[in-house]
């Protein structure tokens, strides 16, 4: 038990020997522990209640500064409503003088519209006085006036209405007089200007251009070696002439004529074809329809060539530039064509030739008067193949060739079927008389040229106060004798400018025609 006890205390103390000092270790770190944890509390407590109390100063701190802003914005507000409510009673103070002053000038404008207001009544007074002596003395007036009106109708024989009648006669016949002289003195002063610049202009223009003119017919005579030639043209049973007329369209004719046939056709280019075909059959002598066929076709294409060749000498000779290939065959073709007799390919040249004259005169523009002088009749050169007039035709024709707006206006103007717009137009129409009516130039149907002639006479003798016209000077003069008790001299001058117009616009003619207007008075008495 000893051994027990001793053991028991061995290993007791042997325990505490061993672990007893870890036990202290222990012990040491959860005491260490324990304060490390109180003085880390005790620490963060100061610092929490020292942060109130920096919280506390802070909210404090900001209650005062908020106090004492909202005393001063109390101020500055207290400021501003003082300061609003000294400028209102400012304005206030203002507006009720600035209305007690518009009261004082009101109640002076009533005071005077009240003094104005007692004169007015005062002069309506003295007015209403007066308007009745007035309208007192008017009466007297027109009494007075009455009595002298029927003292002058008594006097005179006459109504108010027939002297009133009477007076505006003499007025209007006064103002005729003077209308009438106004019209002369105008129509003098014009007239004389515009002849003696005209003259010029279109004299240096003539002089320029003097132009030999051959009057072509539509047919065409060929000469013969001999008269046997006719049988060998006819051929057997006629084949050869048939084949000739079947192949150009035209009539040949024979007759008794030596040594001569005739060629007859309207349509030139066919008559020169058949011309050329049968010199050259003549020629050759072989004649039968198979060589006739062949040497027709021969003398078609000379033609041809010949078109194209005129036409580009017409255009050298003009003096033009740039005028397309297509469009000078057209206007070739004008070689072949004719009016009344002229040649329109000499025609065009020469209107180009005296449009392009005045046009340098006038310090126009000359190639473009030349240009559509010499085109203004290139529808002439189709209008047998397409319908329409020549003046449409040619319109198309300058419009296809894109040509210059006033050749256009030209080419349509140039016949009257609208008004010249332009002076290259006015010359144009000029040149175009100018040509026409050159002597010699041109032939008229006699029928048509009789026809004409008493158209003018017709025309004349419709105005009232005609007695008896005349138609002289081949067309170009018209002699009027008038009734001289319904037409005095002062009415000739308005009668002649009426049918000057009237002929204008009804008739046409070339070049121009002169009214001759003659008033003759003559007292016939017998003795006896």
């Amino acid at each position: 038990m000893i051994i027990t006890i001793y053991g028991g205390a061995c290993f007791m103390g042997v325990f505490f020997l061993t672990f007893l000092p870890i036990l202290g270790a222990l012990v040491m770190g959860v005491l260490g522990f324990y304060a490390g944890v109180l003085y880390r509390r005790k620490v963060a407590e100061r610092e929490i209640g020292s942060a109130e109390e920096e919280a506390r100063r802070l909210i404090n701190d900001a209650i005062k500064t908020a106090e004492t802003k909202k005393r001063e914005a109390l101020l500055e507000a207290k400021e501003e409503i003082l300061k609003a409510k000294n400028e209102q009673e400012k304005e206030y103070k203002e507006r009720r003088s600035e209305l007690q002053k518009q009261e004082r000038r009101l109640q002076q404008r009533e005071e005077s519209l009240d003094k104005k207001h007692d004169n007015i009544d005062l002069k309506e007074e003295v007015l209403s006085k007066k308007i009745k002596e007035a309208e007192k003395a008017l009466e007297e007036s027109e009494q007075i006036k009455r009595s002298q009106m029927e003292m002058l109708e008594h006097i005179s024989g006459l109504t108010v209405e027939e002297a009133k009648a009477r007076i505006l006669a003499e007025v209007e016949e006064n103002a005729r007089h003077d209308m009438a002289l106004k019209l002369r003195e105008i129509d003098q002063i014009y007239k004389e200007e515009a002849e003696t610049r005209a003259k010029k202009v279109i004299s240096l223009a003539i002089q320029k251009c003097a132009s030999d003119y051959v009057m072509e017919s539509t047919v065409s005579v060929v000469s013969l070696p001999n008269d046997e030639m006719k049988g060998r043209i006819i051929g057997r049973e006629g084949r050869n002439i048939r084949a000739i007329e079947v192949a150009t369209g035209v009539d040949l004719i024979i007759d008794d004529t030596p040594e001569a046939i005739t060629l007859s056709c309207f349509d030139p280019v066919r008559r020169e074809i058949a011309r050329l075909a049968m010199e050259r059959l003549i020629a050759d002598g072989r004649i039968h329809p198979a060589r006739i066929e062949e040497t027709v076709e021969k003398a078609r294409k000379e033609v041809d060539a010949t078109i194209k060749s005129e036409g580009e000498r017409a255009v050298f000779e003009v003096g033009l530039h740039g005028v397309p290939s297509d469009l000078m065959k057209i206007l070739g073709r004008l070689r072949y064509r004719t009016s009344y007799g002229q040649n329109l390919l000499r025609h065009s040249i020469e209107v180009a030739l005296l449009a392009g004259y005045m046009a340098s005169e006038l310090g126009l523009d000359p190639t473009l008067a030349k240009r559509a002088g010499l085109f203004h009749d290139i529808g002439k050169a189709l209008d047998h193949e397409v319908e329409g007039s020549h003046v449409s035709i040619g319109m198309e024709i300058a419009r296809k060739f894109k040509e210059h707006p006033e050749v256009i206006h030209a080419i349509e103007s140039h016949h009257g079927d609208v008004e010249p717009q332009s002076m290259i137009a006015f010359l144009v129409d000029a040149a175009d008389d100018i040509s026409a009516a050159r002597p010699g130039a041109r032939r008229e149907n006699l029928e048509a040229y009789i026809r004409r002639l008493e158209r003018l006479e017709e025309l004349a003798n419709s105005f009232p106060g005609v007695d008896r016209s005349f138609a002289i000077q081949a067309g170009r003069e018209v002699r009027i004798m008038v009734k001289p008790e319904e037409v005095d001299d002062d009415n000739m001058v308005l009668l002649a400018h009426e049918m000057a117009k009237k002929i204008e616009s009804d008739l046409e003619y070339p070049g121009q025609i002169k009214i001759s207007m003659i008033r003759e008075t003559r007292a016939v008495d017998y003795a006896k």
